[in-house]
């Protein structure tokens, strides 16, 4: 069966609002359209006052609609329109009327507020009249969301295959000397980093023609977009959502554009990543909104606002089924927290039935159906999940997910056995690493934040987690041994930089580097990538770390604060481009440092290539096969793959000052194979890849701060 949800369905042919809480006056549907200007007008036509739907919809579950052949329509017209309705916050008896931008909306227009109105929290609703009764989801112009290539999911990446470009959409670009350009990049903008027949928009000087298809050229084969729905925060990352179901408005607005055109952008972008081979995840943010609907037309069930006053209230505190079993208060940060735990006798969103439900969960369900079925998305990201404060929501969003992906396939003509489940993913974010999450199958997956904290604190020479520094390494490169949270690769994501820049060794690498000289930074870098790529897990990284980017918006020595600017520290791309120059560090910055950059790029390519093609790096198979602690050195050689592959890599990680003396080697005892079967050699990848001599397998020079990685190869 189809998935769906009956609100959809009946907004195809009627305006419908759904607010579980009695109404003491009905509904009434302000609507007009738009004059294009500066500033744009709304020209009304006269309001509509909704009734009650049939049935018990309508009598106990309050749902309210009007027909849109009686709401004296143009065919072919785009309207612009609120619902106003009982404040629900206000104090007065009765109370007070309130403009509110549809919940249910899938798109929304930030240059047109209620009329009469001083707050400018509710954004026009957008919708487009067919004729005959009949709506269509619209942009302001008229587009639509159209994919112009046939869906084929199963060209896609699997799971344990995936190297995933964490992408904000705060970019930079470098204007005059060490003056960096900010602004918020677009859809547009980011479809044109995938293919070269999309012209950019709001960055179309930064420089990225250097390198046609810069994401392509790059080879991750997913890109994880910060929230993409619609934020009231702007210039920002998203992480406030106000609409759920309309893709961003700032996203869908480029510079010049005369009307925003956020869902035929939206999926522009989606066609191109997945012409390329590249899967397209969402960030989802579902523990609290910022001025969203409900929060005036319906906050009691759907919202709870001072949960530290009220430690009693179901919805309070965060689960607490980890292995603690600790409950802490929940956090809104400067937003209004969702209910899930709170359950009313109610019209069902998603079903169309009278029954008892979590109005929260039900909404947050629509919300995915609509970008399930409409953006064709590969994988999701929920945020804060122990904030989201209900496991069985979790869940159940879980399921939807894969149900809704398994539809896409049969849709596609395709049997969702044959590779379905393992082209999807579920994860969440929550740095305690709840194990239950997984053991319960509640989530696909993890972010694993261990791993950046182990892996940077090795790069700094130290040892973190509590563990010795063997076991900060071991337990980093391999998140199932030694006691673990993980029974799987795929249920773990692994970073060196997530989008959090705030905090301690949260920075960007470049930043937190900063103290040593140049070619430490380098090499450094380069050495934490060789161990994002190779240890078990799905590597993801930050935009711009690939070249070495540094914070634009900060001090020097990373001092990153939620007041200081977090969520809009931007991707300098134009950084990756920059010199050589003549002039000094001080005089030209990002010349100085352009080669440097460079050098990081491409090895980083080398890296993403060798993880996404080998299958040794997608198997759990993990050994350690060397380590060295003897006079300073810090020597670590794994082992990944296993003989039933016929592929097996070997790696060779240098944590120390320890450098093999000119002409010297260093023998590694225990490799395997010294002598490889016949028509087989063995070659280092990370250099072309280079023959290896056969008189010096297991036994050629290292260098300090520096990892090589070995296979054998078919002479």
């Amino acid at each position: 069966m189809p998935i769906s949800a009956d609100i959809l369905d009946r907004r195809t042919d009627r305006f419908v609002i759904w607010i579980p809480s009695p109404q003491a006056t009905p509904p009434r549907l302000i609507i007009g359209t738009i004059r294009n200007g500066n500033p744009p007008t709304f020209i009304a036509l006269p309001d509509v006052v909704l009734a009650k739907a049939s049935g018990a919809a309508g009598e106990t579950g309050g749902l309210w609609e009007i027909p849109a052949a009686g709401c004296g329509l143009t065919k072919d017209v785009v309207y612009h329109y609120w619902f106003e309705v009982d404040d629900s916050r206000s104090t007065n008896q009765p109370k007070g009327r309130v403009a509110v931008t549809d919940p249910f909306s899938c798109c929304v227009d930030w240059r047109l507020f209620p009329p009469g109105t001083s707050a400018f929290t509710q954004p026009a609703s957008v919708i487009k009249y067919l004729g005959e009764g009949k709506l269509a989801e619209s942009d302001p112009n008229g587009e639509s969301p159209v994919f112009t290539d046939p869906d084929n999911p199963a060209a896609l990446p699997p799971n344990n295959a995936l190297v995933i470009y964490e992408l904000p959409t705060a970019w930079a670009m470098s204007r005059s000397l060490n003056e960096p350009e900010r602004g918020a990049a677009t859809f547009l903008d980011l479809a044109a980093l995938v293919d070269e027949s999309i012209p950019p928009m709001n960055f179309a000087g930064m420089g990225l023609g250097s390198i046609p298809r810069y994401l392509a050229s790059l080879g991750v084969n997913a890109v994880e977009l910060l929230p993409p729905a619609d934020s009231f925060f702007k210039r920002e990352w998203g992480y406030g959502t106000s609409h759920y179901l309309a893709p961003d408005f700032e996203l869908g607005y480029p510079e010049g554009n005369l009307a925003p055109t956020a869902n035929r952008d939206l999926a522009v972008l989606v066609n191109a990543l997945h012409r390329k081979g590249i899967r397209f995840l969402i960030d989802v943010v579902m523990a609290f909104a910022k001025e969203d609907p409900y929060n005036r037309a319906d906050a009691g069930p759907f919202h709870i606002d001072d949960p530290e006053g009220h430690p009693d209230d179901v919805d309070a505190k965060t689960s607490g089924r980890g292995e603690d079993g600790h409950k802490e208060t929940r956090n809104g940060f400067g937003s209004t927290l969702w209910r899930y735990s709170t359950f009313i006798t109610t019209y069902d969103p998603v079903s169309g039935t009278v029954k008892l439900i979590s109005p929260a969960q039900q909404y947050m369900l629509v919300y995915l159906i609509r970008w399930m079925r409409d953006f064709r998305v590969d994988g999701i990201r929920i945020d804060s999940a122990e904030n989201v404060a209900n496991w069985d929501f979790l869940e159940a969003f879980k399921k939807l997910g894969r149900d809704a992906h398994a539809q896409r396939w049969q849709d596609a003509g395709l049997n969702p056995i044959d590779g379905a489940d393992a082209r999807f993913l579920v994860v969440g974010e929550e740095l305690s690493l709840p194990k239950a999450l997984l053991t319960q199958q509640r989530l696909d997956g993890l972010w694993n934040d261990a791993f950046q904290s182990r892996i940077r604190a090795a790069l700094l020479g130290q040892s973190s987690e509590g563990d010795d520094f063997e076991f900060t390494i071991k337990k980093a490169i391999d998140c199932i041994s030694n006691g673990g949270k993980f029974t799987d690769g795929a249920q773990a994501v692994n970073y060196l930089t997530k989008h959090d820049v705030e905090g301690f060794r949260h920075e960007r690498l470049f930043t937190m580097l900063r103290s040593l000289d140049d070619e430490q930074i380098e090499k450094r870098i380069k050495l934490g990538f060789a161990c994002l790529m190779t240890a078990v897990g799905i590597p993801m990284f930050l935009a711009g770390e690939e070249f070495g980017d540094e914070h634009d918006l900060f001090d020097f020595m990373g001092n990153v604060t939620q007041n200081g600017g977090k969520q809009i520290d931007p991707v300098n791309f134009s950084r990756c481009f920059a010199g050589p120059t003549t002039k000094s560090k001080d005089e030209d910055r990002d010349g100085f440092y352009g080669p440097m950059r460079r050098r990081i790029l491409a090895y980083v390519k080398t890296l993403i290539a060798l993880r996404i093609k080998e299958p040794a790096l997608s198997v759990n198979d993990t050994s350690f096969i060397w380590t060295d602690f003897g006079d300073g050195k810090r020597v670590f050689v794994w082992q990944r793959g296993n003989a039933a592959l016929h592929r097996t890599l070997i790696v060779v990680a240098n944590f120390s000052d320890f450098g093999s003396a000119q002409g010297a080697d260093y023998v590694i005892p225990t490799w395997p194979n010294v002598h490889p079967p016949a028509g087989f050699k063995w070659v280092e990848l990370t250099q072309g890849p280079r023959d290896v001599n056969p008189a010096f397998v297991g036994r050629e020079a290292i260098f300090p701060w520096e990892a090589k990685i070995y296979a054998m190869a078919s002479i």
